[in-house]
């Protein structure tokens, strides 16, 4: 049997994989819930327009790469708001072969603009929002699958279920955003840097697949927001540094081909073109800066008041019990620390959003450990307290009572 099919073999969908299906089920209902209750906005209109001439055609205007202008920063939001529009369009095209002149999307010799779109295709805001709420799902299937190995069931059902019902993470899916891309490329660039130092302990072989997805993963990061690869590189660097014992002079050339790769995918998502891709480099997304601000007003919201109290016994438990200080509670602590105190200062940005993966992988890290302690029934109902508390005030946020 061949390595793929074998893969496949090895698949299960037991109680845990259907428990964390259910969640992500939830996550996806109430994402739709908050779309059926939205309305298209300009901003909504502006990722349309231009996101699908990347994918249909040039720009108009001589010396821009849209008719937004030259896209700095975010240019895979920008592909995957407008990717599901054209094939839709596509389809249309397709099924007007077969309809009646008059009833035809696009008539004989004319165009389709994105104002015209809303009128003529079905669905265009649940469209322009699917590709986000498909990377949500992804960033909460990484964020299970990490927790559960590190953890096991229960560790990973608490930190699956705060982050199926975190009222941030559902906002930033239920809009064209570029945020919870550049989540899903720091939290999965960061586990995956682990995942190669791990495997730099075995053949040489098996380096060659995980590296070619952290460079994906990483392009990720860059697409979303530029000043994520930076940051990504570096904290994937340096936890490979202290996992890969007697291999760390690897670390580096690694990190550097990765980085370099996923510029390369940044640079095809430009469709090549120096021009477009200059502007990356000649504004001002890049730049970064500290404060305390986001962190401030994360945890004071009450739309977050379980994830908080899920914070603070974790941070007691953490100080208090010492076999809890390992790499597995204490890399998921550092990630929050340094990128909830990171603001950035040239383009719009949540940084502190980037964190709430490695926050949530945290609370299910130490929830976990107290799970296994002699009042480890005490501890469940205290970690089933804090989901209850989030879910509830998730659900009373997303019906605007909160």
């Amino acid at each position: 049997m061949t390595h793929r099919f074998g893969l496949l073999r090895r698949f299960r969908f037991n109680r845990p994989q259907r428990i964390a299906a259910v969640l992500l089920a939830l996550f996806l209902v109430q994402g739709f819930v908050l779309v059926s209750r939205q309305t298209l906005s300009d901003r909504d209109y502006q990722y349309a327009r231009c996101g699908r001439e990347m994918w249909e055609k040039p720009s108009p205007l001589a010396g821009y790469f849209t008719t937004c202008g030259n896209i700095h920063d975010s240019v895979l939001a920008y592909r995957l708001a407008g990717l599901p529009l054209t094939l839709n369009l596509l389809f249309e095209r397709g099924l007007d072969l077969f309809r009646k002149p008059e009833d035809r999307v696009v008539q004989t010799g004319g165009e389709l603009n994105t104002w015209e779109l809303r009128h003529q295709l079905r669905h265009v805001l649940l469209l322009l929002r699917l590709p986000f709420l498909g990377a949500g799902c992804i960033l909460g299937g990484c964020l299970w699958w990490v927790t559960r190995r590190l953890y096991g069931n229960w560790g990973g059902y608490t930190a699956l279920a705060l982050y199926c019902f975190s009222p941030a993470i559902l906002r930033a899916c239920v809009a064209p955003d570029p945020e919870v891309l550049a989540a899903l490329g720091v939290y999965g660039g960061i586990y995956t840097s682990i995942g190669v130092a791990h495997a730099m302990q075995g053949p040489r072989r098996k380096w060659r697949p995980r590296i070619v997805l952290l460079t994906v993963i990483f392009a990720v990061a860059a697409g979303a927001h530029i000043a994520a690869l930076p940051v990504v590189a570096l904290a994937g660097l340096l936890a490979m540094l202290w996992v890969a014992e007697g291999q760390r002079s690897q670390a580096l050339p690694i990190i550097l081909m990765a980085a370099a790769g996923a510029l390369v995918l940044v640079f095809a998502c430009y469709n090549f073109s120096p021009d477009a891709f200059s502007y990356v480099f000649r504004s001002a997304a890049g730049f970064l800066w500290v404060s305390l601000d986001p962190a401030r007003r994360f945890f004071s919201n009450p739309a977050n008041a379980g994830i908080t109290c899920g914070t603070l016994a974790s941070l007691v438990l953490y100080l208090a019990v010492g076999k809890s200080r390992y790499f597995g509670n204490t890399a998921p602590l550092l990630c929050t620390i340094g990128l909830m105190a990171l603001v950035m200062t040239g383009v719009p940005g949540q940084p502190w959003l980037w964190a709430l993966p490695f926050l949530i992988t945290f609370i299910g890290g130490l929830f976990a450990d107290a799970y296994e302690t002699p009042r480890g029934r005490v501890a469940i109902a205290a970690g089933g307290a804090v989901v209850g508390l989030q879910a509830v005030v998730c659900v009373l946020n997303l019906a605007g009572l909160l």
